[in-house]
């Protein structure tokens, strides 16, 4: 049996999550046609059958968007009518709710026999619940990467399934065994007096995140004795963003030598970093994932961190203390995102191995509630059991 998947993704992420999704599903039912708008990975592996717009697509920010309304209102015509032509069996949206919500609207109304599913559950529960009644009128079926999700979705009347996190497979991936030159320290294998720094993967956060952890740094080296056993590495999440980060390195008054900046490799530092600093977002989930120690930074604008506050009324930002219902890691938020906090927080776990045994602990068994690996294959499954109903 063939089946046509029409597939929506507009941010990297997304594109990542969306391939892997369309290989299950090739596997699930043999054949399967794809056309739709997605990223290079998508584009790869429909032979160009989906169209790479990612680059152009994934904006941050609500005046981002208004600024180029004319551009995805183009788009956004554009690919309801190549839907509407080709009706395919089913509109497969990964993420991207600003655009794929408004898009799954219109299909569901001039297109009722398209099944609509939602692949990564948009975060309404964060920012409007009422949303949800919505949603459930229009799809058929939300895939959720959190267990509490499900149930938010299933009291408004929508088939809803958790499938598990997409990271779980790909941070199995990298996951590295112990080698002869590291430490064994709390039952897992990491470098000595090592401190991570991750600073988030946009360069404006990382313009101001950065400067602020190394300054930290130059704190930390001040309140410990054993100053000159430590390293510091930054992982870099890209070619700008390591400029970025070089640039403020070398504005710094940090001495030469003391602070290492790699490219890529923060699936590898983070299990082998002593403790860490990381910026709000999927990092977090990976930190967690690997045990590793760390406290949570988080800054904005303030025009954007107090509307962001007004919509968005959960106790925590961090999402492995959403996760876990509670604050497992500490939060340091504008202001609280300072070097002397963070220097502090350093400083203790740095000198209390039993401090970092704990959250440790902790961390992994937050984690485990991401699911097992599998989660694209599923996904899969979910999509054809829908299918065959």
């Amino acid at each position: 049996m063939s089946i046509a998947v029409y597939v929506v993704a507009g941010e990297v992420s997304g594109d990542t999550h969306g391939a892997e999704l369309m290989e299950a599903l090739q596997g699930e039912w043999g054949e399967v046609s794809f056309r739709g708008l997605g990223g290079a990975e998508m584009a790869a592996f429909a032979d160009g059958a989906v169209e790479d717009w990612v680059d152009d697509a994934a904006v941050v920010g609500v005046w981002e968007v208004l600024r180029r309304y004319g551009w995805f209102k183009e788009r956004f015509d554009r690919a309801l009518a190549d839907l509407l032509d080709w009706k395919p069996d089913v509109l497969l949206l990964v993420d991207y709710p600003g655009f794929n919500l408004r898009l799954a609207k219109q299909v569901h109304e001039r297109a009722p026999e398209v099944r609509i599913v939602h692949y990564v559950a948009p975060q309404v529960w964060a920012w409007n619940k009422r949303r949800i009644p919505q949603i459930a009128k229009t799809h058929d079926l939300m895939l959720c990467l959190f267990p509490f999700e499900v149930p938010l979705f299933e009291e408004a009347g929508l088939r809803s399934r958790c499938a598990g996190h997409p990271l779980v497979d790909e941070l199995e991936e990298k996951r590295i065994g112990g080698t002869g030159h590291l430490t064994r320290e709390g039952g897992s294998t990491r470098l000595s007096n090592t401190v991570g720094l991750f600073p988030g993967s946009r360069s404006r956060e990382v313009s101001r995140l950065f400067p602020m952890m190394l300054e930290a740094v130059h704190r930390l080296v001040d309140f410990l004795d054993e100053k000159s056993e430590l390293r510091f590495v930054a992982a870099a999440a890209s070619d700008k963003v390591g400029r970025v980060m070089r640039a403020a390195l070398a504005q710094s008054a940090l001495p030469e030598g003391l602070i290492e900046i790699q490219d890529g490799g923060s699936q590898v530092l983070m299990q082998q970093a002593t403790c860490g600093v990381v910026a709000s977002g999927t990092a977090t989930l990976e930190a967690a994932y690997y045990g590793m120690p760390y406290c949570l930074v988080y800054q904005v604008a303030w025009p954007t961190y107090l509307m962001a506050r007004q919509l968005i009324k959960l106790p925590y930002i961090g999402l492995i203390n959403i996760l876990a219902e509670r604050e497992v890691v500490p939060e340091f938020i504008q202001s609280e995102a300072n070097s002397y906090e963070v220097a502090l927080w350093l400083g203790r776990y740095l000198k209390d191995l039993q401090l970092r045994e704990d959250l440790s602990a902790e961390l992994l068994e937050a984690a485990s509630r991401l699911g097992e690996p599998g989660t694209h294959q599923r996904a899969a499954r979910e999509v054809a059991l829908l299918l065959s109903k």
